[in-house]
């Protein structure tokens, strides 16, 4: 539970909008919370799509007001095309977005009420972009503080993982429609709403048709993955994520490839800040948010430079279940990252399934079922998000044991595969999944690996395999913290298909292992005890929140797993940002249900298919407005098929209405 604080050094005074000029003549939308009649002091920007007047509304007054009262300006901005700001929106992470932001930084530096000193903060959105403008070094940016963000847009986003189609690339891609051609409040810009939003709905189109387009690591994704060049970045950086987020990798790579002072900090959250949590502990995140920014931005020595570079939460085994409120554990250390106290500890892959030197190989042809205990791709800790108990998913798959663990093993760091294998097919995949195995035989994944094994020696580069060959690949699991007690055993499974996280190769395929020669390798960490004495956090905490209703919403399912073992259908359904929400401030009220669905039938991967469906309705004084959208992603042997249908209504009465069919060619994927 996250305490509401009232009192603070600063009263605060909070400014519903004010539009930033920039250079072209567009104006951006900002809603600015500052110390009412302190000197200039610096600001701290969050810049996102997501509609400052009605999309976050509900969480922004909670930190931003939080942070002002502690002597800062905090300022909460609409990117170009989105919410109230003018222009149009293009894509994530765009060129624009970045040149946007840092002329938004020289402004809000240039104003009366700031000191000339500038940080960004932000998570998912906002922690990518902040790396993207740190990168292109505009003066008045001192610090940035990123959370569950990534520096690599191909291999740690939403879109390709490991070079496989994501489950979420064409599922986020209809979550943007339904927020893209949105209308600004009239009560922000006037009279100019209607235009601005016929303007937003011709402009609209499907983002995924651009994803699909550029299934390699090329131009496309490397503008804008910061990994292609740490050294731009030449300010102080904190990076935060969750073991149970889809960022977390990104924590320990940054910590590695940055060359300023730094800090690392993951915790056992999903898609969160640290204070505002749905996975126990919360920590006094806002507290830490004080620290830092006094520290870079108000000389203050505030101690956290002396505290060790990379802190983590270790989490102890659990039982498997589908949804944790909680994960035990206890807060570690390492003073630098990459440690030398990490070794690494080989595990061969034997050909009797146990960890072993004995040679020999060992064959899989996943069925299509296997993966659906996968949970989601990106969590934010709902019912059903995590993988439940593997035992059913290791029926498909090969498994390789160990005997039961004489000592606790902890590991730290990303454990990895190497694989010699063959393969009867030209285009494969191979999902690697590390489980903790409870002595009751359950089965908790602790890590997860996948790797389109046309990409096993590059993603710019990708190669289709010889039928019958011999090759090696390296697949790579996300970073993870976890104590594996003894008695306990650790096991390896593999498999040829992991459906829906990632879409199935065109063909089924036959993998061969080489036992003896492939290998676990798990990063082990030794005790440290300094981490009994790490300063402990202070308790979580934030301001009063912005008053909103939550109204009793549309009735959907929650996710449910269904399997026809007559016809061998197969269906999963994910709810998505189902919600009814009245803001009483502004008098208006939001309503949003959303549903995505994936098919596939048994012994056919060329009838995977993603369904989703949103409706968006705003309610206002006197007017209504409706968004619905339907879609889907289908595919062939050469192609993947994208439908998407979009209708738009003000009052009931259809204003937009347009319709897509593209086919775009699978690039050997």
């Amino acid at each position: 539970m996250t305490n509401v604080r009232t009192d603070f050094p600063f009263p605060v005074e909070v400014i519903e909008n004010v539009f930033v000029p920039l250079p072209d003549g567009t104006r951006l939308a900002a809603k600015l919370w500052r110390p009412k009649g302190a000197v200039p002091v610096p600001a701290i920007l969050e810049y996102l799509p997501y509609r400052k007047r009605d999309g976050t509304r509900y969480r922004d007054q909670g930190m931003h007001a939080y942070l002002a009262g502690h002597g800062y300006a905090c300022v909460r901005l609409d990117i170009r095309g989105s919410g109230d700001s003018e222009g149009l929106i293009d894509d994530e992470y765009t060129v624009q977005e970045q040149l946007d932001g840092c002329d938004a930084i020289a402004w809000l530096a240039a104003q009366d009420w700031c000191d000339g000193q500038v940080a960004m903060i932000g998570i998912s959105w906002g922690g990518f972009n902040g790396l993207q403008i740190a990168a292109r070094q505009p003066a008045a940016l001192k610090t940035i503080i990123t959370v569950g963000s990534t520096d690599d847009r191909y291999a740690t986003d939403i879109h390709w993982v490991g070079g496989c189609l994501s489950k979420d690339n064409f599922d986020w891609s209809a979550t943007m429609m339904a927020t893209n051609d949105l209308p600004p409040d009239p009560d922000v810009v006037g009279d100019r709403w209607r235009t601005m939003w016929q303007a937003r709905m011709a402009h609209q189109r499907p983002w995924i048709t651009d994803w699909l387009r550029h299934q390699r690591r090329d131009d496309f994704w490397k503008q804008g993955s910061v990994c292609e060049d740490f050294s731009a970045i030449k300010v102080p950086v904190y990076a935060v994520s969750g073991w149970a987020d889809n960022y977390s990798e990104s924590v320990p790579r940054l910590l590695a490839g940055l060359d300023v002072p730094r800090r690392g900090l993951i915790g056992p959250w999903a898609h969160s800040y640290p204070h505002d949590v749905t996975v126990e502990p919360a920590i006094g995140w806002l507290q830490e948010v004080v620290r830092w920014c006094d520290q870079w931005m108000k000389g203050r020595d505030t101690g956290i430079m002396q505290e060790p570079m990379y802190r983590v939460w270790m989490q102890d085994s659990v039982p498997p279940a589908t949804c944790y409120r909680t994960r035990p554990g206890r807060w570690v250390a390492e003073d630098c990252w990459p440690s030398p106290r990490i070794t690494t500890h080989r595990m061969p892959l034997g050909a009797d399934g146990r960890f072993s030197d004995i040679a020999g190989t060992r064959s899989i042809c996943s069925p299509l079922w296997v993966g659906m205990n996968s949970g989601e791709v990106g969590r934010y800790g709902d019912d059903a998000d995590w993988p439940g108990d593997q035992r059913e998913d290791d029926g498909g798959s090969l498994v390789f044991l160990s005997d039961p663990l004489p000592e606790a093993i902890e590991i730290l760091g990303a454990p990895q595969i190497a694989l010699r294998f063959s393969c009867d097919k030209a285009f494969a995949l191979i999902a690697a999944r590390l489980n903790d195995v409870r002595p009751d035989g359950s089965a908790t994944r602790v890590g997860v690996g996948i790797l389109n094994l046309t990409h096993r020696d590059s993603h710019e580069y990708p190669t289709p395999l010889e039928p019958g060959q011999d090759y090696d690949a390296v697949v790579e699991m996300d970073d993870i913290a976890h104590h594996f007690p003894a008695g306990h055993r650790i096991a390896v499974a593999l498999s040829t298909v992991y459906y829906p996280m990632v879409w199935p190769s065109p063909e089924l395929v036959t993998l061969t292992v080489h036992c003896g020669a492939s290998a676990l390798h798990l990063p082990i960490r030794p005790p440290r005890p300094e981490d009994d004495r790490l300063r402990p956090f202070d308790p979580p905490e934030e301001a009063a929140q912005t008053p909103v209703v939550h109204h009793a919403s549309p009735a959907t399912n929650r996710r449910r797993i269904t399997r026809d073992l007559l016809n061998g259908k197969i269906v999963v359904d994910f709810p998505r940002w189902t919600y009814a929400m009245e803001m009483t401030d502004i008098e208006q009220t939001q309503i949003s249900t959303g549903t995505c669905r994936h098919e596939i039938t048994e012994g056919d991967p060329l009838s995977a298919a993603t369904y989703t469906d949103n409706r968006v309705e705003i309610r206002r004084k006197d007017t209504t407005i409706l968004h619905h959208s339907t879609g889907s992603l289908t595919c062939d042997a050469t192609h993947f098929i994208v439908q998407m249908q979009v209708r738009l209504s003000e009052n009931g009465q259809e204003v937009f209405a347009r319709d897509w069919h593209d086919r775009i060619p699978r690039d050997i994927n």
